[in-house]
């Protein structure tokens, strides 16, 4: 048996980049794939793709900035299949721009949606994974997590955060009951430069993704950390370009 087969997966962001693609992968291997995003037009259509491969998939429109949606959509989760095995805390935003252009409004979007987006994620299953024995939190950081480079300085600090409080997690449930992987993607195929507003950050991202890597490879990552055996948890998965320079 497959370590992803009928494993229940919770996706935030699952309407396109890492998570789209986390779906369709963990769809083909057997996982009841349960996806979340605001764009539900998109979830709709990935749906409906998997499920004509023999997937199976559902979808609840998901705003990973309100608890209240977060925990509604876990909920959903679990009385549609009966438990939540895996979370993927995979949405985020990245409106790089330089500190001295002072995007107030964009730091804290930033906050919002890439560091408690991930608490919410985490309150709102952690309760549920320990009634149920095992869980597994797989929480998208990035390459941003483990180093800082000019105009990335907040979305920086909220991926270094990512980190921080997924360890701080794995070390209080060390248990064997709850699992938490970190992945760290490099330069990757997504719609995160197109929520850039400052012009040079945008045409430097522009420049700086021409090595990019396909969000298939971040899946399979995924993947990878899933079908492990329950006694085995790979904290941190760091996947980016073999010509990357950072």
């Amino acid at each position: 048996m497959s370590g992803i087969k009928d494993k229940v997966v919770a996706i935030t962001g699952a309407s396109s980049g890492i998570g789209e693609a986390t779906a369709r992968l963990l769809g083909q291997r057997g996982a009841h794939v349960v996806m979340g995003a605001r764009r539900t037009d998109r979830l709709d259509a990935l749906a409906a793709a998997i499920k004509a491969e023999g997937g199976s998939a559902v979808y609840q429109a998901l705003d990973v900035t309100r608890l209240e949606d977060v925990q509604a959509f876990v909920d959903f989760a679990q009385k549609t299949f009966g438990r939540v095995d895996v979370i993927v805390n995979n949405a985020g935003v990245m409106p790089l721009s330089p500190m001295s252009s002072l995007k107030v409004e964009e730091w804290n979007r930033m906050i919002d949606v890439n560091i408690r987006g991930v608490l919410h994620g985490i309150a709102a299953g952690l309760p549920l994974m320990k009634k149920q024995g095992r869980g597994h939190f797989i929480n998208v950081s990035s390459i941003g997590g483990h180093i800082v480079v000019p105009t990335a300085a907040v979305y920086c600090a909220t991926k270094y955060a990512v980190v921080a409080i997924s360890e701080g997690l794995r070390q209080e449930e060390n248990d064997g009951d709850i699992r938490v992987t970190v992945i760290s993607p490099g330069v990757t195929e997504s719609e995160l430069a197109d929520t850039i507003s400052d012009p040079a950050a945008r045409e430097g991202m522009k420049e700086y993704r021409r090595i990019a890597i396909p969000s298939s490879a971040i899946a399979k990552a995924i993947a990878f950390a899933i079908e492990q055996p329950d006694d085995v948890d790979v904290n941190e998965i760091i996947v980016r370009p073999t010509k990357s320079p950072n």
